[in-house]
């Protein structure tokens, strides 16, 4: 998957669009426990997001790869959240 927009939401919640159109929500708030995402607690930090594409980065240097967001967000489909869609 290669991400073409991603947008901050609320209680640490990622709102992607994929190069091919499919949307997904990616909760990045378990991930806060490990010490290389620590900083992204603070939310001003959480917002710094850079899109690499095949990978998301923070200021910080916590990064995610777009695999990893693949296998774990909760796709879009017609306005109602599905929990695994691997098409």
């Amino acid at each position: 998957m290669k991400i073409k927009q991603i947008q901050v939401k609320s209680d640490y919640i990622l709102h992607i669009i994929s190069e091919k159109g499919k949307i997904g929500l990616f909760d990045v708030s378990p991930y806060l426990v490990f010490e290389a995402f620590s900083h992204l607690k603070d939310n001003n930090a959480f917002k710094k997001i850079i899109n690499g594409g095949y990978f998301i980065e923070w200021e910080c240097g916590a990064d995610l790869s777009a695999d990893t967001i693949e296998a774990n967000w909760k796709v879009i489909k017609n306005g109602t959240l599905i929990t695994a869609d691997k098409t």
